[in-house]
This record gives C-alpha cells, structure tokens and sequence, in this order.
C-alpha cells in the first residue's frame, strides 16, 4: 500500500491521539497552573504529529527517518513528563497508565516504521551459488 498523505500514517494517527489526550489532561486544575511542565508535555505530545508530516514531505526515505526518529525521541520524552504529572498528583494512575501505554505504542509504530523504511532502502545482495562441479567454489551470477 502506497501512503499518499501523512494522515494515512499510524504513527501519526497515534500521535494525535497521544496530542488529544494530553490536551485532556493539562486542563485539570492543577495542571493547568504548572505553565512549564504544561507547555513542555503539549509540545512534546506535537513534536510527533509535526515531525512525522515534516519528514513525510522530506524527499528521501533517509531524511524521513531521522523526522520518524525525532518523533520517537518525543513520545519518551512524554512518557517522562507524565511521571511529572503522576509524582505531583496531577493526574492519576489510571490516567498516567492510558497516556503512558497510548507514548509506548505510539513510540513502538514508528520504530515499525522505520525498520520498514531503512530494509525498503538496503540493496538485496546478488545470489550466492554453489559449483557442483568444483567442491569448495562458489559462483556468483554475473554483474550485468
């Protein structure tokens, strides 16, 4: 299946669920007064969504990487951030567990992704067969 828009990517779909949720959850109250944690989980939660479209539009599967890599890195950062939350009771532990698996999967999708990407790009090696006549010797087909 060919990918012709990053919406259609599940890393990104994930992301913007992870994004929702945090949302959700910096407007509690107590949250919602701690600008720095607040400000820095909302944009670690956006990191991902933005750089999976940025890299999307890359031009290279390489280039596309390193953005995946970079959202990845994000959904961890999150995954830190909400034990912030949990240590200052701003959240609870079901919640803290929601967020925290939706970061795991979210960061578990792109790692899929970019293993896809990286064997999509890795040249095959030519076949390597054996001379039946000639025990010990090995014939490679010939380079054209």
């Amino acid at each position: 299946m060919r990918i012709s828009r990053f919406e259609e990517i599940e890393g990104w779909k994930l992301g913007r669920e992870l994004t929702k949720a945090i949302y959700v959850l910096t407007r509690k109250p107590g949250f919602a007064r701690d600008y720095g944690l607040r400000d820095q989980i909302q944009r670690a939660g956006g990191a991902i969504m933005h750089n999976i479209a940025e890299g999307f539009d890359s031009g290279s599967n390489a280039e596309f990487v390193r953005f995946l890599r970079y959202a990845k890195r994000s959904c961890t950062e999150v995954q830190s951030e909400i034990y912030m939350a949990l240590d200052q009771d701003y959240v609870t532990k079901k919640e803290f567990e929601e967020l925290y698996e939706t970061a795991r999967l979210t960061r578990a999708k792109l790692g899929a992704f970019i293993r896809y990407l990286q064997n999509a790009e890795t040249p095959k090696p030519k076949p390597v067969h054996r001379d039946q006549s000639k025990p010990g010797t090995l014939n490679r087909e010939p380079r054209t």
